[in-house]
């Protein structure tokens, strides 16, 4: 694998000029053109970095720039297939959802077919939905035999004016939680 090599330092050794003699024989060296020399002026400048120099000594064999490409074309041809699998797998758990509802359903019409077919049930329900009797039998019919504590109250007029109901809410508070930390038995929430 290639290593990126380091952006030149801003130090200050580097931005210190050299004598021109020292640059060429270094230029000539290393094969790499000599860098300029840095401008002066009124106002200070940032030390430059050479980019070409930086970016050539980044190396990629023709193995990783094929991999990187077969890594890219994988993804975008990848990326919308999945998307699809993910859409038609939600859609599969929906209709087996809907398949399941629709077996018990199934279930359920299958049993009620199987009571109708007794011939007690038969009896019991045309006795209860129909009121049907058997001969010689008399049948008494009872309106209004709920409780009348149960019959719901007729509704009581509405007042305009505003009351207001002292809310001494605090020793209220402290006496239930004086009585639960006193009691004796814990209770169990399910």
């Amino acid at each position: 694998m290639a290593r990126r090599p380091a952006p030149p330092s801003a130090s200050p050794k580097a931005s210190a000029p050299q004598p021109a003699t020292a640059k060429k024989g270094r230029a000539k060296a290393t094969g790499a053109p000599a860098p300029k020399a840095p401008r002066t002026g009124s106002r200070r400048s940032a030390p430059r970095v050479d980019v070409r120099e930086w970016a050539s000594g980044i190396r990629l064999s023709a193995f990783s720039v094929i991999m990187l490409s077969l890594v890219v074309l994988g993804a975008w041809v990848l990326v919308p297939t999945l998307g699809t699998f993910i859409d038609q797998r939600q859609k599969i758990a929906a209709l087996e959802a809907s398949v399941q509802v629709s077996e018990d359903q199934i279930d359920d019409l299958v049993a009620e077919r199987e009571r109708w077919s007794d011939p007690a049930y038969i009896t019991t329900q045309a006795r209860e939905r129909l009121y049907y009797v058997k001969p010689g039998e008399v049948v008494y019919l009872i309106d209004n035999d709920l409780d009348p504590s149960a019959l719901p109250r007729e509704q009581e007029p509405v007042s305009d004016t505003l009351e207001e109901k002292p809310a001494d809410w605090m020793p209220q508070l402290l006496r239930t939680v004086v009585s639960a930390g006193l009691s004796d038995t814990a209770a169990v929430v399910p």
